[in-house]
């Protein structure tokens, strides 16, 4: 019992310690930089909590609708505080240009801290020279002519899935949909990054898939908990030790694959090209690439910059492809016409053949685009992402220092009234190349745009038109859950609640 109090004394005074470095560094930082801050609309806000204590009363579901309550009371440049942090959130196209146009805000928001521990310094979340070079790199990995060579790997999986959605459904009715599709997407990932054929979609649920999940939750829960914000506490509570364990399981499904295609890598084989007669053709991953990258200059891609830039293609090209997959199956199940006419759509360019999908296919499906790009209006698969300013920015008649995080909702952004009239409604019309045209280009960033737009959105809308052609031609949707119903989850992406159901029955 002594011991207990003891115990329970040494953690109260910690946290007071904390609390008075975060006054401290809240006072010091007053005169210069929350004085011009706080010249911006805000709302009331508790010392140096900030808004921290009316997010911890917010429930999950309706995270989204807090924030955009406060652009709708305060308009549209908000300023708020959390924990000693100083925020400017942006919904306005041309203020959003300002910043994600602007080469010297490159740097990811303070948010970004709690992903560190997964993804570490690769794509995502490193800045300056190192993000640059890496970004150069990169680039050419993503080229049309290596994407091409990814489409039977598409076609693929996306047939073994549609027979596992027709199989489950005629034993169940309807089917939990992303947790079919996010097994696919991993197979295909795994495949198109690694090089290697791991057939998550034959086997039972993945450990790789759970951990992402949790990892998931994790961040999210602590990014709204003002107490998990600080390290020490996070890292000592049951919470940062679930969240070490996930990580580990990510980080060592990562490495065993690096080590595996290494020892298989051959460096003078003839990829996609013409081999000699009675050799198996292979394709190039992005793993290849960049074991090919480290040889070439050793100093600049590393073995831990090998595994950065693995977990978070993973990452990107798994868990976002899977969810803006499952919100588009749902919205074609919804909408009866919708689906016919994408129907009509698979029946000009296929006519009754049974053949896969090419590239210069994929090229025709115009209708299935907007109905892609409405879905990810709805639902961005990334629900909210940030930029750390390093340097002073003027928006409007404001002036937002250095070290102010900056935060954009896309999630918010795309249900601008004055932007989408009607904006709850699906309308994939809205992307007719003339409407498109007529709108901000920074009025649809489910990609996010300008320095940092994502490298691998096309990678994405290839493998979503090929997944989501496939089970069309075969399948037809239909569903009794209605969009009112759902909630969204914004975790690292935005998650339906509860989850979606689809009947699937055969054409």
């Amino acid at each position: 019992m002594y011991i207990l109090v003891i115990l329970c004394s040494l953690i109260f005074a910690i946290f007071l310690s904390v609390v008075v470095f975060i006054l401290a560094l809240y006072n010091w930082r007053w005169p210069s930089h929350r004085k011009l801050c706080r010249k911006i609309p805000s709302p009331k806000m508790m010392s140096i909590f900030g808004v921290g204590l009316d997010l911890v009363r917010v429930k999950h579901a309706e995270i989204l609708d807090y924030f955009g309550n406060l652009l709708k009371q305060h308009g549209p440049i908000v300023y708020i505080e959390y924990m000693g942090m100083s925020n400017v959130i942006l919904s306005q196209p041309q203020d959003i240009e300002l910043v994600l146009n602007n080469s010297q805000h490159i740097s990811k928001g303070l948010e970004y801290r709690s992903i560190l521990p997964w993804l570490c310094d690769g794509l995502l979340t490193s800045t300056g020279t190192k993000w640059h070079t890496r970004r150069k790199m990169l680039t050419p990995t993503f080229h049309f002519k290596i994407l091409d060579n990814f489409i039977p790997i598409f076609n693929r999986n996306a047939k073994l899935l549609t027979k596992k959605l027709a199989s489950a459904s005629a034993e169940c009715s309807a089917v939990d949909v992303d947790s079919y599709v996010s097994l696919c997407t991993l197979d295909i990932i795994c495949e198109t990054a690694m090089g290697m054929t791991l057939d998550f979609q034959l086997g039972e649920a993945s450990e790789y898939v759970s951990a992402i999940k949790i990892t998931g939750e994790i961040i999210l829960r602590r990014s709204l908990t003002f107490w998990m914000t600080n390290d020490f506490f996070f890292n000592i509570s049951p919470t940062g030790r679930q969240f070490r364990k996930s990580v580990g399981q990510l980080h060592q499904f990562t490495e065993n694959v690096i080590k595996d295609r290494k020892a298989k890598y051959e460096p003078n084989y003839a990829y996609n090209e013409e081999n000699e007669i009675g050799k198996q053709k292979q394709r190039k991953s992005f793993l290849d690439c960049l074991i090919e990258m480290q040889r070439e200059n050793p100093n600049e891609m590393t073995d831990e910059g090998i595994r950065e830039e693995v977990d978070t293609f993973m990452f990107e090209g798994h868990d976002t492809t899977s969810v803006a997959i499952t919100w588009t199956l749902f919205m074609i199940a919804c909408h009866e016409d919708v689906q016919a006419k994408l129907y009509e759509e698979m029946q000009q360019v296929f006519g009754d053949s049974d053949r896969d999908a090419t590239y210069q296919d994929l090229q025709q499906f115009t209708y299935l685009e907007m109905v892609i790009k409405e879905s990810l209006r709805l639902y961005p698969s990334v629900p909210y992402f940030s930029r750390l300013l390093t340097t002073e920015l003027k928006i409007r008649d404001y002036i937002v220092p250095p070290n102010t995080n900056v935060s954009i909702i896309p999630y918010l952004v795309h249900r601008n009234t004055n932007i989408y009239p009607d904006p709850e409604k699906f309308i994939p019309e809205r992307f007719l190349p003339q409407a498109a045209k007529e709108r901000h280009p920074y009025a649809y960033i489910p990609f996010s745009a300008g320095y940092r737009n994502c490298i691998g959105q096309k990678f994405a809308n290839l493998e979503e038109k090929v997944v989501i052609s496939t089970v069309l031609r075969r399948l037809k949707l239909s569903t009794e859950m209605k969009k009112d119903e759902l909630s969204v989850l914004p975790q690292v992406i935005l998650r339906p609640f509860p989850k979606i159901k689809i009947s699937f029955a055969p054409r």
